[in-house]
This record gives structure tokens, sequence and C-alpha cells, in this order.
């Protein structure tokens, strides 16, 4: 999942402290860096790999997705994380995934052998989460239909903040779902995590 580089209109966060054309220039640099290692991941397992886009209309997110290499790009939509996040779950289900993994472009340290291990987990376990260090998460992988997991257990998911993994593993654990962790990763939300990657 990723959105447009376009200056202003993308990570914000990182924006107010290094301005919207640096945090513009990042964001088009990670995401060819993710979608670079998703390809080859996509191609070592066997699986289709789909750019879902935000801030650009069909046809200008299908030229960009290609560009990237990938496979199939769609739009994400409006709405939540939760529910941009429910609503490729779902696509892809009604595409006939039988194992979703679910990533931002936002991940400078991700690699092949990561996306690799969640799919394999996956062959056996319904549910792979990596836990981000800002306290949400960098993949959700799922095996299997479960939108309630986007939802929270009673309550809403806090998106953006620092309890989204732990809101989510209590809808898991609400759902009978025993998740996987993969090791935790640092995403690139501000610019104190510039630091770790240069």
């Amino acid at each position: 999942m990723a959105r447009w580089p376009a200056p202003g209109r993308c990570k914000r966060r990182l924006a107010v402290s290094s301005g919207a054309r640096r945090a513009a220039a990042i964001q088009a640099r990670l995401s060819a860096h993710v979608l670079q290692v998703a390809q080859a991941a996509a191609a070592c397992h066997g699986q289709e790999l789909v750019l879902a886009v935000s801030g650009l209309a069909g046809r200008a997110a299908r030229r960009w997705g290609q560009a990237l290499g990938a496979e199939r790009t769609v739009l994400q939509g409006q709405g939540s994380l939760g529910a941009r996040l429910q609503r490729q779950l779902l696509r892809a289900r009604r595409d006939g995934a039988r194992r979703v993994v679910l990533i931002g472009s936002d991940l400078p340290d991700l690699c092949s052998h990561d996306l690799i291990t969640a799919f394999r987990l996956l062959e056996h376990n319904p549910l792979v989460l990596g836990p981000a260090c800002d306290g949400g998460y960098w993949l959700i992988g799922l095996g299997g239909d479960w939108p309630p997991l986007f939802a929270g257990d009673g309550q809403a998911i806090p998106w953006g903040g620092d309890q989204v993994l732990e809101a989510t593993l209590a809808a898991a654990a609400a759902l009978g779902l025993e998740p996987q962790l993969l090791p935790p990763r640092a995403d690139l939300d501000r610019g104190v995590d510039l630091r770790r990657w240069r």
C-alpha cells in the first residue's frame, strides 16, 4: 500500500521536520525500495504483487504501478487505514487469494526474506504480524477471511497511534486467532526516524 509521492500530499508527519519536497522524495525512494523487495519475494514464492495506491486516479495509478514493477495496481479507496486494509483483504479474497500479506511503503529495512517468511508462516497459521517499533505493525498476513480484525474488539482500533498493535492483538484474541510475530521493524514516519536510514 502506497501513497503517491507528491509534495504536501504524502508523509505529512515527516514533512513537518523535513519539508514537503524532501518528504515526497523520501516517499518515492521508499516506494521504489519496497516494490523492488516485494517483486523478489513474489517471484520466489509465486505470489501476485499488487500495489494499492492512494493519491492518484485509476489510469495514473496504473502507470505508476507499472513503473514500479507491480503486476497489478488498484486504488485504496476512502476511509481509515483499517477500512483501506480491510478493502484490500476482501478484494484479494474475492480474486481467489488464499494468503494475503499487506505492507506499507515506509519500510527502509524491509528485505525479501521478511515477506517470504510471512507467506511460509501463513501456510499453517491464520495470522502473521510484524510489530513496528512505534506501537503499530509493519506487516499483516492473513490466511482466511478475518475482516473483523480491522474493526477491533468492541472498540475501534486507534489507527495512527501507538496502541494499534495492542488493539489488533486484542481483536485477534477475541476471534480466537493466535498470531505468529515477525521481528520488530522501524518504519519511517518522522524526521527523527531518518537518523537510522541514510
